[in-house]
């Protein structure tokens, strides 16, 4: 998976951009306590175990 492709997930859900410094993406949504951190890098694959956190910190299923 893409970090584009990872982004486009959290869109779906709900979670917009709430700050962002340089490729540091922070996410969030109402309702959702915590900021989801993404470290973005548009095309570059985003590594295993790094999009599984970044899925499972927002409660998202890998569709």
């Amino acid at each position: 998976m893409r970090f584009s492709e990872l982004v486009r997930f959290l869109e779906e859900d709900g979670f917009k951009i709430v700050k962002e410094k340089g490729s540091i993406r922070y996410y969030g949504m109402p309702g959702w306590e915590k900021l989801i951190r993404v470290d973005y890098h548009g095309s570059k694959e985003v590594p295993t175990g790094t999009c599984h956190a970044i899925l499972k910190a927002a409660g998202i299923k890998k569709k």
